[in-house]
């Protein structure tokens, strides 16, 4: 039985222990997820726990219960709330309704009154959860809701089969809205390995509930146009200006954990190139796909965005021969067994197609061209590869055989592979020092936040936590956190500073909630653990 998360918020511990052990949660369906001190604590294991429900108190240091519920709704609105308190007053209340709290409850509370409220939540949960799973209502709802006049044209517009003086007047023929000025294409792509009774659902189905979670998240808040294409959802969004599509990604990042959550589906969102032109989407559409293959390095259920994640990458490639692509994406992203493979795939092609020898010599001089253009784009030294001031149309030229032209390429691929590789480790450890170096300069800084750091950087949030995670090992806060705290017991021990000086010199308004921090991180408050070092000495 899937059980419902609960996270309990209160600066009482012996509160927490309490409501824990009034109810069976499990045989009612819950399950505590974890419990929090104040608001600002809960917020971070909100976004880190994605629970269904929040109990929390009103009176809290640092952030009070009614602030923490008006950030939480506007994060996560589905999340159910509930405020207890021992403050029976209207005012409170009032508040409570305002940030759509299920329920408002005085202390001390009544083992029966929470099982009552908590078993009428499950019962909205339950039905909110079949909405969104039922099989039948999702085939009713895929079948009322396919537009085939309006679908074909946007795929016809991603394969760039349009004319670029007939897409206006298809547009308004169908009456699709796509004003611009701004376009960029996403694929949200659902990894199809599945495991438990989740495995019994269609695939399609599954698809068919993440295309509907997408519409009620991107509708709204972004001008999107969703549809279905090979097995994927497609996204057309316009945007307002460029500056949009850090915000987009990230917004973009948020709906691929609630469809983990949701579906129970892994999607991968893909999001290509900024475009200024509908007759410029299928270009947008390759580097969604391309952003989508990077899920192999950075992992799925999160948004890639290809500008972020390559961006020397071009996608206006003139010799689209499937197998070439197919061979520079495994030098990109692939394993040398995998680059090999692709490479004998191209050459055993070759072998079974009979072209004469002009039209081979001419299939190399267009190979060695589409090299030429990947090295560049690619920052590749190409006397590495092929030695100094090569002829390297000549080296073509004189392979022969499908077999010598298989070798020399495979040699040639494996030597950029290990270039590309390198290449990306350095920019990489290139993005995350300038965070750190961006960190040590400003930790003083109350206003510094992961939103800072990525404004400076021209990066999403959703692809800077990941980059930053994966080379450090920690996320940023708790980065930020570590150092802080650092140089807070340099200013204790070394320099004798006061608490409060010290907590404004390493970024914390509230003297208060430094110290909760400090002693939360060092197990004693600051006072204390000077005593103890000075006895030690």
């Amino acid at each position: 039985m899937n059980l419902y998360s609960v996270l309990l918020v209160d600066d009482e511990e012996e509160v927490f222990q309490v409501i824990m052990k009034k109810l069976d949660w499990e045989s009612m369906g819950f399950c505590i997820a974890g419990y929090a001190r104040n608001g600002v604590e809960a917020l971070e294991m909100a976004e880190e726990l994605q629970v269904d429900v929040v109990m929390t108190d009103i009176k809290m240091p640092y952030m009070d219960g009614l602030t923490f519920c008006r950030k939480l709704k506007e994060l996560y609105p589905k999340t159910k709330i509930i405020i207890f308190s021992g403050f029976d007053e209207f005012d409170y209340a009032r508040e409570a309704i305002k940030v759509e709290a299920e329920e408002y409850i005085l202390k001390p509370i009544d083992s029966n009154e929470l099982r009552e409220i908590f078993e009428r939540i499950k019962v909205n949960l339950d039905k909110e959860l079949d909405e969104k799973r039922n099989i039948d209502k999702l085939r009713e709802y895929y079948l009322e809701s396919l537009p085939m006049l309006q679908e074909n044209f946007l795929i016809s517009l991603m394969d760039g089969r349009i004319a670029e003086d007939q897409i206006e007047k298809y547009a308004a023929d169908y009456q699709i809205d796509l004003k611009g000025p701004y376009y960029v294409v996403t694929i949200l792509h659902i990894s199809t390995a599945s495991d438990g009774e989740d495995a019994q659902i269609d695939p399609f189905l599954k698809a068919i509930a993440v295309k509907k979670l997408a519409e009620e998240q991107l509708l709204g808040a972004w001008d999107s146009k969703i549809f279905m294409y090979l097995g994927d959802i497609l996204v057309i969004t316009q945007l307002c200006d460029e500056d949009s599509v850090a915000r987009f990604t990230d917004t973009m990042d948020k709906l691929c954990r609630m469809a983990k959550r949701i579906c129970n589906a892994r999607v991968t969102a893909g999001i290509g190139h900024l475009c200024d032109h509908l007759c410029r989407l299928p270009k947008s559409y390759q580097g969604a796909q391309n952003a989508v293959s990077y899920r192999v390095l950075y992992g799925n259920t999160r948004a890639i965005n290809i500008a972020e994640t390559d961006p020397q990458e071009n996608v206006d490639i003139p010799w689209e021969e499937p197998f070439i692509q197919k061979i520079f994406k495994e030098i990109k992203m692939g394993e040398e067994g995998s680059l090999r493979e692709a490479v004998g795939e191209f050459a055993a092609r070759l072998a079974v197609s009979k072209m004469s020898l002009q039209k081979y010599r001419l299939l190399l001089m267009e190979l060695v061209t589409e090299i030429f253009r990947f090295i560049g784009n690619n920052q590749i030294n190409a006397d590495a590869i092929f030695g100094q001031d090569s002829d390297i149309y000549n080296q073509a030229l004189q392979l022969e055989s499908t077999q010598a032209l298989k070798e020399w390429l495979e040699e040639s691929c494996i030597r950029m592979r290990r270039q590309v590789l390198h290449e990306r480790q350095d920019t990489t450890k290139s993005f995350v020092t300038k965070a750190i170096e961006y960190v040590k300069e400003h930790y003083g800084d109350q206003e510094l936040s992961i939103e800072t750091i990525c404004g400076c950087l021209s990066v999403s949030a959703a692809y800077f936590s990941t980059v930053f995670k994966k080379e450090t090992g920690k996320t940023f806060i708790n980065y930020l956190t570590d150092y802080r705290m650092d140089k807070a017991l340099e200013l204790l021990l070394e320099k004798g500073e006061k608490t409060y000086i010290i907590a404004e010199k390493v970024g914390y308004s509230d003297p208060n909630y430094f110290s909760y921090v400090f002693k939360k991180q060092f197990g004693m408050s600051p006072s204390k653990y000077k005593a103890d070092k000075l006895e030690q000495r």
